[in-house]
């Protein structure tokens, strides 16, 4: 069933594999897919479910291992589903976030959600509507009719990514992350959609796929780039898989728990060239707290004020030789990456910085803002996360090009460890020069560490309005209703 047709606003996305990928009979088609969902059986898993990653081959080969992630959210109720998938006709950059109403399959149409499709949609930073892009795309289709019998009742996202660069995988999970905190408390379920290696022998698609299932169990959607960068391993989706765990994570999920693997060798027998297949669960959200009226239910996915940890910091303050290994630790990673040793060997370690943390790694030249790339929220050992950031700051911060080797020893590096948040309530809460703002409101988010006001000597009200124009708000958008502020504490060392 081939549709030649381009995508205009407004209208129903009509099925275009249908009878080729997957049965066009519905009947045949509610059949296999239950039946896929039910061979996989139940799986119990902690925490909520953030996300799903599932293959998109035809059923007769990936639905199996698609089935398994789909049985772990059948029975769920979801808003709206956020699906990310590749490209694979149309090449273009950023990504094409639907412009239609609905997404039909011989189940039924899907309606589109509109308003969370828009909070996402971002035309002039590359995530508008790109109507090629879905046109004749097998990728997002075939995860439909699986979410279909799993959810019953949802609406969806439907996301195509063309530029799978870092750059473009930050900017659409951003865009994500801003559009759900902003959707008043909806229930949201993320999927992308990947295969992994093509056309290798079966041996080889183990040991190649090995590299993604790693770097998916580790959940560590930067590693997976890079691996993808050095040429370790094949994904198809693998920026709408990192988009989606980056997203994800900012939700919440802490784990990702691979639920099924196969290659195509697997079913017909033929196992000289095979294409890998692999699915996975993002969770481990935390419960929401009772008469917490913040939480979306089930997801974890929270509004902005509700993403916030109200404990005690992480970890007591850093030795002299924790600063200096953890100093050394930045810049030894950024060597190994331009040397392709990556990762750098420890040199030293302690429980402080196997604890769980977030970090700024900020690189100056001469004085000169180089680079500055990290996480407020605590996703790995402080260690690991200064060493990933570090090479982040270096070679990814889309502000500025990668550090050359020649750089290297120009460079100077400052670390910023970061405390828990805390939403603030009263701005006099604020402390100049103690305190890093995060500002967010419609979707935008604009963060500013607390040094920076100390650098420009600025007063509370005027880091507040930095803060606002950080996050695309005019400058007085912090006096307004329905505004959310937070508010961090750093401890800031650099080398002299």
């Amino acid at each position: 069933m081939k549709v030649e047709r381009e995508e205009t606003a407004g209208e129903v996305r009509r099925p275009v594999v249908a009878g080729a990928f997957y049965p066009a009979d519905p009947q045949v088609l509610a059949d296999d897919v239950d039946g896929f969902l039910d061979a996989a059986g139940t799986r119990e898993l902690d925490g909520e479910i953030v996300g799903i990653i599932s293959p998109h081959a035809g059923y007769v080969y990936s639905g199996a291992v698609a089935g398994r992630a789909y049985a772990c959210v059948r029975g769920m109720s979801f808003d709206t589903v956020v699906v990310v998938a590749p490209s694979h006709r149309f090449p273009f950059r950023g990504a094409s976030v639907f412009g239609g109403v609905g997404y039909q399959t011989p189940l039924g149409v899907v309606p589109v959600d509109r308003e969370l499709a828009d909070g996402i949609a971002d035309p002039s930073g590359g995530s508008g509507f790109e109507p090629r892009a879905h046109s004749e795309e097998h990728s997002l289709e075939v995860q439909v009719p699986f979410l279909q019998r799993a959810l019953g009742d949802f609406h969806i996202v439907p996301i195509v990514m063309g530029d799978q660069s870092e750059v473009a995988v930050r900017q659409l999970a951003s865009r994500i992350v801003g559009a759900v905190r902003g959707s008043a408390g909806k229930r949201v379920l993320l999927v992308a959609s990947t295969d992994l290696s093509h056309y290798h022998s079966h041996d080889e698609a183990v040991e190649l796929d090995s590299h993604v299932i790693q770097a998916i169990e580790d959940f560590d959607p930067e590693g997976l780039l890079a691996s993808l960068a050095r040429g370790e391993c094949e994904a198809c989706g693998g920026g709408p898989t990192a988009a989606v765990m980056m997203a994800a994570r900012e939700f919440g999920a802490r784990t990702s728990t691979v639920v099924g693997y196969a290659t195509s060798g697997d079913v017909t027998g033929d196992k000289s060239q095979v294409v890998g297949y692999m699915a996975a669960v993002l969770h481990g959200a935390p419960t929401a707290k009772s008469g917490d009226e913040s939480t979306a239910g089930a997801t974890g996915v929270e509004s902005a004020s509700s993403d916030v940890a109200t404990d005690d910091a992480p970890y007591e303050g850093l030795t002299g030789d924790e600063r200096s290994a953890l100093l050394s630790l930045a810049r030894r990673s950024m060597a190994a990456e331009l040397a392709g040793n990556w990762p750098p060997p420890a040199e030293f370690t302690s429980k402080t910085l196997q604890t769980e943390c977030g970090a700024f790694v900020t690189l100056e030249k001469r004085g000169v803002l180089r680079g500055c790339i990290g996480h407020v929220r605590a996703y790995k050992p402080l260690e690991q996360t200064v060493m990933e950031m570090a090479v982040q700051a270096a070679f990814h911060d889309p502000r500025f090009p990668p550090v050359s080797a020649d750089e290297l020893d120009e460079l100077t590096v400052e670390i910023s460890v970061m405390s828990p948040l805390t939403v603030v309530e009263d701005v006099s809460e604020i402390e100049v020069g103690v305190h890093g703002l995060i500002i967010q409101h419609g979707g935008r988010s604009g963060l500013l560490l607390p040094q920076v006001a100390t650098d420009y000597g600025w007063d509370r009200e005027t880091f507040l309005e930095h803060t606002c124009m950080k996050a695309g708000l005019p400058q007085d958008s912090w006096k307004q209703e329905g505004v959310t502020i937070l508010r961090f504490t750093a401890e800031v060392f650099g080398e002299e």
